[in-house]
């Protein structure tokens, strides 16, 4: 059979589309996903229902790809998390709903991409909400993608005392933290209904199942795009130990930042050098596939919480922060700040501070951390082939703290987070600062290799088929999702992007982007 559109990847963003593609009935779509397929609700493992858990995050849990990557030299490979999973990464993250800020989307639409303004996203953003706390032309109150916030009550001790160090520091209280201006500390609104992670195949996909014009397949491996004559025509497939051809109209791929520029490399699109250095026919010299890799790198400065204080695991604490500006910073709110707990941090998403710099001496279940987060890097990484075999993960770098201002707002801020666990809001709550030591802290050099050894990284892969004009010759699509110089090929996912958003997650703008790319992909 011939499908008018196939998704390869059923993550947030191809979820999104299958589900809004499928209101034509005269369209018939093909989802496809590598990982299990969950049609009934009820059928979830407690690993993707409930937020309290993260051991989808796991490299030995099935839901993830388990890839490596590396993030500094010093911490050389590392698990990366990237779910494998009907629903993707909204399957498995930590159910975070923050919006980039609207200068994000401004600064897209500066770049060559002004149907990628802010003005022209908030609608998406509305459409695919349903905010229960707030109501106002920011906010959508009739989506699927259900929008909530915790309350002060509901806030844990060291949350309650990070909160007051930063109205001592002079930052604003923000009730909205999805608004027009985050600026300052506030709850950062959540996808967690009743314990639930809402992913986007819960919300979008599962209500579409029934219709007729709708298939989903999981345990489906995409081994490549079938292209001729520079026109996609299908993708070759593995299931069940067979290889087979898939026929389509269009193909769109959704299957992340690593996967998708990964596909296009495998099936002729991408660098010239790569290709031939494999033996990948080239069909389509694109030097920016995979390139401009970015991602949210999170420093952090540990202390021992005092005896007699409980901590909330981190699925409580999560979803509350500071934005702020770096000193000398010419972008506003380039950087996030929050305070989380260690008892349920899993190793692998911070293997240097677990390694080096955490011991015996003070149990993880004693303690919390403040984590500095880069929301807008200068510095950016790659991803590239290693085999023509699909089944041979790409190897990819994310080359942090390599910028030198990406370095200097990371010391920075790190320096903030220290003052913060010496100031008056925090005595009841930090026995005493664990690392980085004070000789550490001051000075330079050995505080950015303290940096590199413990920095961590969060899920929020993008920007390695970014959109941009023609004029931009690292782009991979135009605005309008479409493959450079390929008809009938599509990328929507969060690897289009062409900068990340400075914000603390990656979930509620790929829901938007993907809400905004419908009407492209069902126009053809």
């Amino acid at each position: 059979m011939k499908y008018d559109v196939v998704i390869v990847g059923g993550g947030a963003a191809g979820s999104v589309l299958a589900g809004r593609l499928a209101e034509d009935p005269n369209k018939s779509i093909l989802l496809l996903e590598a990982g299990t397929d969950y049609p009934d609700p009820n059928s979830l493992p407690d690993e993707i229902k409930y937020t309290e858990t993260s051991f989808a995050e796991s490299p030995d849990s099935e839901h993830n790809w388990a890839l490596r990557g590396t993030i500094t030299e010093e911490q050389g490979e590392i698990h990366v998390a990237q779910g494998k999973v009907i629903g993707g990464g909204s399957s498995i993250n930590g159910a975070a709903m923050q919006r980039g800020l609207p200068e994000d989307f401004d600064s897209w639409a500066a770049m060559g991409n002004d149907e990628w303004s802010y003005d022209k996203v908030l609608p998406f953003f509305r459409k695919c909400e349903r905010d229960l706390d707030i109501r106002d032309d920011f906010h959508g109150t009739e989506g699927p993608m259900p929008v909530r916030r915790k309350q002060a009550g509901e806030w844990p001790d060291i949350q309650k005392a990070f909160h007051a160090a930063c109205l001592d520091e002079g930052y604003g209280t923000v009730e909205d933290t999805n608004g027009a201006n985050p600026a300052g500390v506030g709850v950062w609104p959540t996808n967690n209904l009743d314990g639930w992670r809402m992913s986007a195949a819960l919300t979008h996909l599962n209500p579409m199942r029934h219709c007729l014009n709708l298939t989903v397949r999981g345990s489906v491996f995409v081994r490549k795009v079938i292209i001729n004559d520079l026109k996609a025509v299908g993708v070759e497939v593995e299931s069940g130990g067979e290889i087979f051809n898939v026929e389509a109209d269009r193909v769109v791929l959704s299957a992340g930042a690593i996967k998708s520029p990964h596909l296009l490399m495998l099936s002729g699109i991408g660098p010239k050098d790569q290709l031939e250095q494999y033996g990948i026919p080239v069909l389509k010299d694109l030097p920016g596939v995979g390139q401009n890799l970015m991602n949210h790198l999170s420093a952090q400065a540990t202390f021992k919480v005092k005896d007699g204080l409980s901590l909330h695991g981190d699925s409580e604490a999560v979803h509350f922060g500071l934005h702020y500006t770096s000193d000398g910073s010419s972008e506003a709110n380039d950087m996030l700040m929050r305070t989380t707990p260690m008892v349920d941090e899993r190793a692998e998403r911070n293997p240097g501070l677990r390694t080096k710099f955490l011991n015996d001496d003070v149990p993880a279940e004693r303690v919390a951390r403040i984590s500095i987060t880069l929301g807008l890097p200068d510095g950016s990484g790659y991803v590239n082939l290693a085999s023509a075999d699909p089944s041979v993960q790409p190897t990819f770098n994310y080359r942090y703290l390599q910028n030198p201002n990406d370095k200097r707002r990371v010391r920075q801020g790190i320096r903030k987070a220290a003052e913060f666990l010496e100031s008056d809001a925090y005595k009841d709550v930090c026995d005493y600062r664990l690392h980085p030591t004070e000789e550490i802290l001051n000075d330079d050099d050995a505080l950015d290799l303290y940096i590199r050894q413990t920095v961590g990284t969060a899920r929020h892969v993008s920007g390695t088929c970014k959109m941009g004009p023609d004029s931009d010759t690292m782009a991979v699509v135009d605005q309008y999702c479409n493959v450079k110089g390929v008809t009938g090929l599509s990328v929507v996912d969060a690897s289009i992007k062409p900068k990340i958003t400075r914000s603390g997650g990656s979930h509620a703008t790929v829901l938007m982007m993907s809400e905004r790319a419908v009407e492209f992909i069902a126009a053809g």
